[in-house]
């Protein structure tokens, strides 16, 4: 027995967290470096509602001797089972079992990578549990073989259009998106989607075409710290994405984004959650918001948070707060609906 593994006999705890995000600002099917077509997307990140995780330790149990509270969390049981693998092979222990807790605050049902954030915390607590820190690109290798395609929040809130499917990074556009206040409502009233019940569409050369241009003016926001350019983008990405979505708010939600002088929308592809994107240096900035709120309600669209994605991550005082509190247990698909007093 090494030293290493002397020291570790004993039960140990680690923990991990991991955030959300409020659905994406762009997804659709690019190229990746060998021009290969691969699924993709950029997340818009959201500071504040996220999933933690504790995981004991235990040595010398059998690997399948593994809990976890609350018991219907398959995806988390899934990603502890392969962290502890790995997390054993790189430090030269024999898998075991342990106990896994999970935590958090974020709606479910919404679109907002529920499920990945617990995966994400999950990885990061069996991780510390073993004293060994993991690159994201690990987490995120880990996280796709747990729940089939993962958002990149192991990334933290940078900037990356990430291939959900295979769990690597297609374009690391940089350090953050341009700041935004974004002032979120959710559409077919919170209701989840199901996105297996949609029908199947294959991308077109002429889809791949515009998705890379939306890349490329993406790109260019990233760099210029333009708002406005990136508003452009989420928009014409959840407009392509109502052709399977057909969400019939949706043109409500536009005509809203108008009347405030907004730079756009976005919406979650897998879910409710939608946004009105403002630009943070635009004038009258807390009137506007005001107004959007009101419009919003005028449209029977129910307002959830007021955000912004500068790095102070503030909420916006007139956006309803996030109370907090666990988040309600269910199956991982599909996952119940979040009440929208609770965003």
């Amino acid at each position: 027995m090494t030293p290493t593994a002397r020291r570790d006999t004993g039960r140990r705890t680690g923990t991990g967290y991991a955030p959300c995000h409020h659905g994406e600002i762009l997804q659709g099917v690019f190229l990746d470096g060998e021009g290969r077509r691969c699924a993709g997307l950029v997340t818009l990140p959201l500071a504040g509602p996220g999933s933690h995780a504790a995981f004991v330790l235990r040595p010398d149990t059998a690997p399948d001797a593994l809990t976890v509270v609350p018991a219907d969390r398959t995806k988390a049981a899934q990603a502890a089972a392969l962290a502890v693998a790995e997390c054993a092979e790189r430090s030269g222990l024999p898998p075991s079992g342990g106990e896994l807790r999970l935590t958090g605050d974020i709606p479910v049902g919404l679109g907002m990578g529920s499920s990945t954030s617990d995966v994400i915390a999950t990885v990061r607590a069996v991780a510390d549990a073993y004293g060994l820190p993991l690159a994201a690109e690990t987490v995120a290798r880990l996280a796709v073989r747990a729940e089939l395609a993962c958002d990149p929040l192991m990334w933290d809130g940078r900037a990356v259009l990430f291939a959900q499917r295979e769990g690597r990074v297609l374009e690391d556009l940089g350090t953050a998106l341009p700041p935004l206040v974004v002032v979120g409502c959710a559409l077919g009233g919170g209701a989840p989607v199901d996105t297996l019940a949609l029908p199947v569409r294959e991308a077109t050369d002429a889809d791949v075409r515009e998705y890379e241009r939306l890349r490329a003016l993406l790109r260019r926001a990233v760099a210029t710290g333009d708002a406005r350019l990136l508003g452009e983008v989420a928009t014409a990405s959840a407009r392509r994405g109502q052709r399977l979505l057909g969400q019939p708010e949706f043109d409500a939600l536009t005509a809203v984004a108008r009347h405030v002088g907004a730079v756009g929308v976005q919406i979650a592809h897998s879910g409710a959650v939608a946004g009105v994107l403002l630009d943070p240096a635009a004038p009258g900035l807390r009137h506007r918001v005001r107004r959007c709120l009101r419009a919003l309600d005028a449209h029977g669209l129910p307002a959830t948070r007021t955000f912004t994605t500068a790095p102070t991550r503030k909420e916006i005082p007139h956006g309803p707060a996030h109370r907090g509190g666990h988040r309600p247990t269910g199956p991982d698909t599909p996952r119940r609906p979040a009440r929208l007093p609770a965003l």
